[in-house]
């Protein structure tokens, strides 16, 4: 098509009188498609207000474009992934070619593979990203259309949203269209909207003549425009039920003018004229798929309707037929569903479940016999519960939740069992309220007569307790329901026990009368954990943190340790409640383990992203943040942080958002952001959530933030509480910090509390993380006969450890107390030491209190060269393509570990090569290093 115009749909402006501003957008979308990249939309509003035709219009300008079509429909809202197959039905001959964790997912999704284990919703979506991307790179540029986006069956609008969120440099354009959503967030929050109101008055009114046989008077015109709002499709149908004088003005027009209601009333009007068959042929229609013509008309013969049956509601045009008979417009089709007799819809899906083939469409079939009954009917209800598996293992858990919800009504017994695993789909749907009501029907059922079943529920409410009531009462709820079934089933005791133990590590509160302590102790002394099984590594870790609360630090630790140490060794990775990554992250500072802990975070960050377990991967980014700030790679875990950032966008998930930078911006020491990100933790996640580990980390950042800036009494004042409550993980956090800001204070008593408490544990820890911050500590209390030599210990510990950070306070406390004994020129090699790590770290405050050292030793600081300004122009993304590319992995590498498309990490490193100025991967590591 060389030297040939690309077509465009600013020709057809006048087939869309009025529109002329909606149109832009779409035109500069797709000239961003055009150009290579990419572009996505969601045009919203009412119906009739010429969403389709708008989209008609579009595609017929796309005559260079590959354009594919789908609409969401209302009978198929609850069959996961059914829409998402319809589009994608012309591109499934790739599926070969897709990372094999992707391919599976979306073979997995769509039935076409033979497997237990369920279709990773996100992975799903990767997999659908690549699979357009690849197609739109190997042949022309593709535009996907949506349509009718409200009826979308919930696995396929989240799937959806996914790809429409990483879209970028893929020659892919997506448009949605669909009505306004219900308030609250939706699948599609952060996509760019453009809203479709009606015609404005000149426009409309022309429309209006147009369509008018005989006179049409200005007033009744302006009128009818008004009380339509403009809308389109009111205006033309309303000039077949106005009468002609009351378009002429002669007669009055209805008052108000009831819009909606007489849209409706129209089309049933045109409906209810047809013949009988007509009709059945409409309301089968009005259920059947849309992608299987053939089983309408098996459907229809069942019933007795002849083929004939369609010309009548042609000839009314109530349906048009293109490639299959369909309905001119979606307010007809929930027009003719919702005005037939229930006995009439009862015929029609017992009709549709007899010809639906019983292995290909077992899932609709099931379905459709169930709405086709009254009264109970346990076949049914257990071919629901079937049909609710099989959706699970596709990943469907709207449509699995749906089944169960209906096979629970249809039960003459199963029926508690049933709603306890529609909670938990819902659950797993992200949808509290609904596993909450659902759970509420299934509570007068949970007797004494099945613990096994009632334990499930419990677990289940503990659940949802967590999103509407917070903590409180938790612990208490699963260990009540662990107790009875410690003997039936222990792996299902010890998940309660390690859920209520969860919460207790996290709030160190009593239990309704029960302390800590008690539960712990209780825990212990379950039969569930004497069972003869190979310890998984929750239950290394319910031991151990059961063990530390009960007895102590030194007990616990070689439990958690062998925790950490089956993890590392391929340990099964279970999601269970809490992110592993936190309690991994919690037991590796209780041991000052960085070796262990930052093995942990690795294999969790594998795990994470082989699986698409993308909210379980914000946690764990965020750990990775802090082991980053501890090798002092602080530009590092920034990125950590923006990938987290990026992910919530991604995934609808709450964001990370400021708070987790609290450790970072107080190793930077930006004093404004850390003290409001420790306000917000404190007040919104401490006092009113009960997260009490979470407060003592927002305390150690502060107690390091005051450290630096040399406040040393604010410093002890920050950590003061968490010392005393001493949680596992954050309570060994602050030991050196308590230490230092006492010392320097002049408190004695707190200074030798805390090192006492070190002393114990990291004595029993004997790792050099550990042992090098005690031999600091020692030096900041020892008189000067012996702080030499442990500030020479502290350096060579930490010098064996990837804790670059503490080994730069390290340096920095020594030359101080070099320079306070006039030794000055041994004082300058530490301090100079000191103020070059911090400088290349980033760690401002520190710097500049090592630079203020240095220049009482009479030297002065010299200045180091920062991060270049092309390194603080490149975009988090573009730092992760950066860095990763560096480190020598492949654009489809990347592009997996970053859920992106290979596409857009092309154009990601195009722009990094311009921007730091280098022609070639080998050249990026010392850019970056250089910039940075």
């Amino acid at each position: 098509m060389a030297g040939r115009p690309a077509p465009h749909i600013g020709a057809r402006r006048a087939v869309l009188a009025g529109r002329q501003d909606e149109l832009r957008p779409f035109e500069a979308l797709l000239a961003e498609v055009r150009d290579g990249r990419s572009g996505v939309l969601m045009l919203v509003g009412e119906a009739g207000i010429g969403k389709t035709r708008l989209l008609d219009i579009v595609a017929e300008g796309c005559a260079d474009l590959r354009v594919v079509r789908t609409a969401g429909v209302e009978s198929e809202t609850r069959l996961g992934y059914a829409a998402l197959h319809r589009l994608l039905r012309p591109f499934l001959t790739g599926l070969d070619r897709l990372p094999p964790p992707q391919r599976d997912a979306l073979a997995t999704a769509f039935g076409l593979a033979d497997t237990d284990t369920p279709a990773d919703r996100y992975l799903v979506g990767l997999a659908v990203l690549t699979l357009l991307a690849e197609a739109a790179g190997t042949a022309r540029p593709l535009l996907c259309l949506v349509d009718d986006a409200h009826w979308l069956d919930r696995e396929s609008a989240e799937a959806l949203a996914f790809v429409g969120r990483r879209l970028l440099a893929d020659a892919v354009g997506l448009v949605l269209a669909g009505r306004e959503g219900p308030a609250g967030p939706g699948p599609f929050d952060g996509i760019p909207t453009l809203p479709l109101t009606g015609l404005p008055e000149a426009d409309a009114c022309r429309l209006l003549a147009a369509n008018v046989t005989g006179h049409l008077d200005p007033t009744v015109a302006r009128q009818i425009v008004a009380d339509t709002g403009g809308n389109p499709l009111a205006l033309l149908e309303l000039t077949d039920v106005l009468a002609p004088e009351q378009l002429t003005g002669t007669a009055p027009l209805p008052t108000p003018l009831p819009v909606g209601a007489l849209l409706v009333s129209h089309f049933l009007n045109q409906v209810r004229a047809l013949p009988a068959d007509t009709r059945t042929l409409l309301l089968i229609l009005s259920v059947s798929p849309p992608d299987d013509p053939a089983m309408l008309w098996r459907a229809a013969a069942r019933l007795g309707v002849p083929a004939r049956a369609a010309d009548a509601a042609m000839a009314a045009g109530v349906v048009t037929h293109h490639h299959s008979i369909e309905f001119r417009h979606p307010l007809i089709r929930s027009a003719v569903h919702q005005d037939a007799e229930p006995a009439d819809r009862r015929r029609v899906h017992a009709a549709l479940a007899a010809v639906a083939d019983p292995r290909r469409d077992g899932d609709r079939r099931a379905w459709h016999r169930a709405e086709a009954t009254v009264g109970l009917d346990e076949e049914i209800a257990t071919e629901l519960a079937d049909a609710s598996e099989r959706a699970r293992v596709r990943g469907g858990y709207a449509a699995q939740a749906a089944f169960l919800s209906r096979a629970a009504e249809l039960s003459v017994s199963g029926r508690t069992a049933r709603l306890v695993a529609a909670a938990k789909a819902y659950l797993v749907l992200g949808d509290p309220r609904s596993a909450r009501d659902v759970l509420d029907r299934a509570e007068p059922g949970l007797g004494a007569d099945d613990p096994v079943l009632r334990a499930h529920a419990r677990l289940t409410r503990a659940t949802v307790d967590l999103y509407f009531t917070g903590m409180r009462g938790i612990s208490a709820l699963l260990l009540d329901a662990a107790g009875p079934i410690a003997d039936l089933d222990p792996p299902l005791a010890r998940r309660l026990l390690f859920g209520g133990l969860e919460v207790l590590v996290v709030t160190g509160a009593h239990v309704d009368g029960t302390t800590p302590r008690e539960y712990a102790r209780t825990a212990l002394a379950s039969p569930a954990l004497r069972t003869t099984h190979r310890p998984t590594v929750t239950d290394l870790l319910l031991r151990g943190f059961a063990t530390r609360i009960d007895a102590g630090h030194a007990p616990a630790l070689p439990l958690l340790r062998e925790a950490l140490a089956l993890l590392g060794d391929g340990g099964e990775v279970t999601e269970e409640g809490m992110p592993l990554a936190v309690l991994t992250s919690l037991a590796a500072d209780d041991g000052w383990d960085d070796v262990a802990g930052r093995e942990a975070w690795r294999v969790l960050d594998a795990h994470d992203r082989r699986t698409g377990a993308l909210g379980s991967l914000q946690s764990t980014l965020v750990i990775q943040s802090t082991w980053e700030v501890r090798a002092g790679r602080l530009r590092a875990a920034e990125a950590c942080l923006d990938e987290a950032e990026q992910l919530a966008g991604v995934t609808g998930l709450p964001p990370a958002g400021p708070v987790h930078r609290v450790e970072l911006n107080a190793w930077r020491g930006q004093e404004a952001k850390t003290r409001a990100a420790a306000k917000v933790i404190t007040e919104q996640w401490e006092q009113r959530y009960g997260n009490r580990v979470f407060g003592a980390w927002a305390a150690s950042c502060l107690a390091v933030l005051e450290n630096s800036l040399g406040r040393y009494e604010q410093a002890l004042a920050c950590a003061r509480s968490a010392f005393d409550t001493d949680l596992p993980g954050t309570g060994a956090r602050l030991l050196h910090e308590v230490v230092e800001a006492a010392v320097r204070s002049g408190d004695d008593r707190a200074a030798k509390a805390a090192l006492a408490r070190l002393e114990e544990r990291a004595t029993s820890s004997g790792t050099p993380w550990g042992l090098g911050l005690l031999a600091r500590c020692r030096a900041l209390t020892a008189d000067d006969e012996h702080a030499e030599e442990f500030y020479a210990e502290a350096v060579d510990l930490l010098g064996r450890t990837r804790t670059v950070a503490e080994l730069a306070r390290a340096h920095l406390l020594f030359g101080e107390w070099l320079r306070r004994r006039r030794r000055r020129t041994e004082a300058r090699t530490h301090l100079r030491t000191a103020h070059r790590m911090f400088t290349d770290m980033g760690a401002g405050a520190f710097a500049e209190r090592a630079g203020t050292e240095l220049r009482a030793t009479g030297e002065r600081a010299r200045p180091r060269a920062g991060a270049g300004a092309a390194q603080h122009e490149l975009t988090p993304q573009e730092r992760q393509v950066a860095t990763l590319a560096a480190d020598g992995a492949t654009n489809a590498e990347i592009a997996v570990r970053l859920f992106i498309s290979v596409s857009t990490v092309e154009y990601h490193l195009n722009k990094v090569f311009r921007k730091l100025d280098v022609s070639s991967r080998r050249r990026l590591s010392s850019a970056l290093e250089n910039g940075g």
